[in-house]
């Protein structure tokens, strides 16, 4: 009998962050919490799951694609990127139990029993950050990485991890390019580097395309620089030594490819494929077959309330272990599957507030929405490293002063004092 599709079904869920991610992924990520479960069914009774994470994907799954497949047999879709993210991790789930041997040798030799993982974290204030690295530590994890913006006092951010992490543990920031040149970059770097001999990655300190700055920091800095693989292209990335080590965050045919160049060159690099226990189970698989995985994943699994998965992942020593059994080895949780369904489409409304930045130049500034606030911080209309800067978000109270500001900041940002 011939290997074939039957059906394919699409689960929208919408999975609770814990408390301390809710407060503040709804400043600017709140969808990440809605998910696409694809469950794919055969023609020999067997099942493969995938998920996409809608709102940051590398690829969302077509209309057209959940038809296409149907008569398909799954080997011949193993390397379709264009399946996107939740569908394609599907095939190989069906592909490794049809083998009858676990997705990731699918993918190549088990170089290793257990990929690492870091915990992750959206830019928060400093006690939540401490709140998060106690959860992280907890959990089992060794890394923790960070998210830095010139909002939140970065030194402080990270002081207040370290004072409840051990010495060992590792803490990697990325920025994002909000430090903008290396001018400005360096110091706030070098500071952090003489407070904290932990701090292991910078991510996007500056724009990856400015390559002489890259190229000044990698000199000037203790810390490993690490950039999303392709900016600037790998050529040049390479010949001038922009970075130490990539982010490979695509499909199975791009990410692999990327892989193996990235091991041809011998520069480490992390998966970067965000979700629940699903997403982070086949980015395991990546990283227990792929020779150059040695920087810790980023899956962001820790942002959520469940896994989605009947045998939840353990972090040990900041590794997750990878499934032996046939494909990715998991089952869906259905009980949780079916508290946490949605119909579609589902937006995530922020509230209607006000984010106050405030200097201790005695400058405040306020803002109506996250998007122009982060867009005038990346032109340089805004300092882009400054100690003593907070975010502090102005939900709406029913006072005159808030409906008063708030009328205010819809058209521009409002600055009040300082120098």
């Amino acid at each position: 009998m011939e290997f074939r599709i039957t059906e394919v079904e699409k689960i929208t869920v919408d999975v609770p962050f814990t408390e301390t991610a809710e407060r503040n992924m709804i400043r600017n990520n709140a969808g990440w919490s809605v998910s696409e479960i694809l469950r794919v069914k055969t023609n020999v009774g067997l099942e493969g799951i995938g998920e996409t994470m809608i709102f940051y994907t590398w690829a969302k799954v077509p209309d057209a694609a959940l038809k296409e497949v149907i008569g398909k047999n799954p080997f011949d879709l193993l390397w379709r990127d264009d399946l996107g993210a939740g569908l394609q991790i599907a095939m190989w789930d069906l592909a490794g139990k049809y083998a009858g041997v676990p997705a990731y040798a699918l993918v190549g030799n088990k170089v290793r029993d257990a990929a690492p993982i870091a915990w992750w974290c959206i830019d928060m204030p400093p006690e939540d950050w401490a709140i998060e690295a106690g959860m992280a530590v907890e959990q089992g994890y060794n890394t923790f990485k960070l998210k830095g913006r010139p909002w939140f006092d970065i030194v402080d951010q990270v002081g207040a991890v370290c004072e409840v992490v051990p010495e060992s543990f590792l803490i990697d920031v990325d920025f994002n390019g909000h430090l903008l040149d290396a001018d400005t970059a360096i110091p706030t770097c070098l500071e952090l580097e003489k407070r904290y001999p932990n701090l292991d990655i910078l991510e996007t300190p500056i724009p990856q395309q400015d390559v002489a700055g890259n190229v000044r920091m990698r000199k000037e800095l203790r810390s490993r620089i690490v950039h999303h693989f392709g900016s600037p292209n790998i050529v040049t990335a390479v010949k001038e030594g922009v970075c130490d080590g990539f982010v490979l965050c695509a499909g199975a045919r791009r990410l692999i490819s990327q892989a193996h160049t990235s091991a041809e060159l011998d520069m480490p690099f992390w998966i970067q494929l965000v979700g629940t226990g699903i997403t982070t189970t086949w980015a395991n698989h990546l990283g227990a077959a792929l020779s150059h995985a040695t920087m810790p994943a980023i899956t962001c699994m820790n942002l959520y309330t469940h896994q989605l998965i009947t045998d939840p992942i353990v972090v040990k020593d900041g590794h997750a272990a990878v499934r032996e059994t046939p494909g990715l080895g998991i089952e869906l949780d259905e009980d949780a599957v079916a508290k946490y369904r949605v119909e579609p489409p589902v937006m995530k409304e922020p509230p209607k507030w006000i984010h106050v930045i405030t200097y201790d130049s005695g400058m405040t500034v306020y803002y109506g929405d996250y998007v122009p606030m982060r867009a005038d911080y990346l032109a340089g209309k805004l300092p882009a490293s400054h100690r003593g800067v907070a975010l502090k978000s102005w939900v709406d109270d029913g006072t005159e002063a808030f409906a008063a500001m708030h009328k205010r900041v819809q058209d521009a940002p409002v600055i009040e004092g300082g120098a």
